[in-house]
């Protein structure tokens, strides 16, 4: 018993020190982190002013590698010709001064969150208008230092740059915005900025935008000379492609709509005139509220856009189905006092014609009951040229007469000039119309196939 009371004693003894020991070398490791930044961070052994060397230790340039993670693009603004993003942005280059020891792989990275205690690149986006860092609730920034004075940097940031649009075929356009990120100060004797290899732009999964689509994104190199030297510079470009639906169902249609109900007044009776101009009158004052509604969320430019061809033909349309009534109403009035005149005329010949019948009676009953008449014989002589001319005359007036063409046959139903107006502007107003989208859809699909 004695003996086993012993052997349990020393185990537990043994196992206390053990737990002791790993405890100290817990607290150990971390202040072997401590002593390390101490040892490569110490006041006059790192001058945060001095640029790392280039490659290898050389005296070439620092070189830093750059990617990016977008996490959101929230507006895409056609007025002022800009777009909003959030992105995580990071860069990497190597520092041999902050190189230290692992302890035997234990120590993987230091970590830091005060950018100012090591060397940082001077990059700046040279197309940002306005930006910001987020602060809630720590800064969203770290440093790690790894042990082969490899640095990496990372930060989330929000911006908005500037994004210059061709709008020659809004609606039916894709945009290209851009993201420049360039050195201040260092040229590329002292920096250059390269894009990481494999993957160098990443973009969240669930993107989503109101009115545009991401189809791509592409990286390229920018760099720049000015009197001062030459600058490294990076950009990746984003294409976006403007949802169409949402112009369709806002823009097109209710313009369609809108040239139709204004074919109505062809339909309605000429001598109702409230209602005929009541309709043109209310939809050219529509048109041309929906088509300054369109201009008022586009900037301003020179050139002509694909909305503004629609909106103009659909907003002449209507303007001439106002001006078609106007020709109606003239040609009816018109018709009508040619109806008047000829009434009159036709009066007036039959009064003269019964005022010559009297004169006539009048002179047969003045003349001599005893005077002879003379009587011409009924049997026409061969060689009477009278006869022959009066022959050919009658033989002329009975020949068939040509047949009509089916318009005119058509058009003659209608017996006012006012009302064929009316019927060929039903058929014209859609025919043309149709023609024209046709034009309009052919050559503004075509164009943006090309475009892209």
């Amino acid at each position: 018993m004695g003996t086993g009371h012993y052997f349990w004693a020393i185990f537990y003894f043994t196992s206390l020190c053990s737990a002791s020991l790993a405890n100290n070398a817990k607290i150990n490791f971390r202040e072997k982190e401590k002593k390390v930044l101490d040892q490569i961070l110490g006041a006059g052994k790192y001058d945060a002013r001095i640029r790392p060397s280039g490659i290898n230790g050389t005296d070439g340039p620092a070189v830093v590698r750059v990617n990016i993670f977008v996490r959101s693009i929230s507006k895409i603004d056609d007025v002022t010709m800009e777009y909003s993003v959030q992105l995580t942005f990071r860069e990497q280059w190597t520092d041999e001064r902050l190189k230290f020891d692992d302890i035997q792989g234990r120590l993987k990275y230091l970590t830091l969150t005060e950018a100012n205690r090591v060397w940082m690149p001077d990059l700046f986006f040279s197309n940002e208008k306005e930006g910001h860092f987020h602060n809630i609730i720590m800064p969203n920034v770290y440093i790690r230092i790894f042990p082969n004075g490899s640095v990496l940097y990372s930060i989330r940031i929000s911006l908005t740059l500037a994004c210059p649009m061709n709008l020659k075929l809004y609606p039916l356009d894709r945009q290209i915005c851009s993201l420049r990120m360039a050195s201040y100060g260092w040229t590329t004797n002292d920096l250059v900025f390269l894009w990481k290899e494999g993957d160098p732009v990443q973009v969240v999964k669930n993107l989503h935008l109101p009115r545009f689509t991401l189809e791509k994104f592409l990286t390229d190199y920018c760099n720049s000379k000015t009197n001062t030297g030459e600058y490294s510079c990076l950009k990746v470009d984003l294409l976006f492609k403007r949802e169409f639906s949402y112009y369709l169902i806002q823009i097109y249609i209710p313009c369609c709509m809108l040239v139709i109900v204004s074919w109505v007044s062809f339909w309605l009776d000429q001598g109702a005139v409230p209602a005929r101009v009541s309709l043109g009158v209310t939809t050219l004052l529509t048109m041309a509220t929906q088509t300054s509604g369109i201009n008022a969320s586009l900037p301003p430019v020179s050139y002509t856009k694909a909305i503004d061809v629609w909106t103009g033909v659909c907003l002449t349309f209507v303007f001439g189905a106002l001006l078609e009534f106007a020709l109606v109403n003239y040609a009816s009035r018109s018709g009508l006092n040619k109806a008047n005149m000829h009434k009159e005329n036709m009066k007036k010949k039959r009064r003269d014609l019964e005022q010559a019948s009297l004169d006539a009676a009048s002179d047969l009953l003045d003349t001599d009951s005893n005077a002879t008449f003379a009587m011409k014989p009924l049997v026409r002589h061969p060689g009477d040229p009278m006869a022959l001319e009066k022959l050919r005359q009658c033989e002329v007036h009975m020949q068939p007469p040509k047949r009509p063409s089916c318009c005119k046959t058509w058009l003659s139903k209608f017996p006012t000039r006012s009302k064929r107006i009316d019927v060929i502007s039903r058929i014209t107003f859609p025919l043309v119309f149709a023609l024209f989208n046709l034009v309009y859809w052919s050559t503004y699909l075509f164009r943006e196939e090309d475009d892209e």
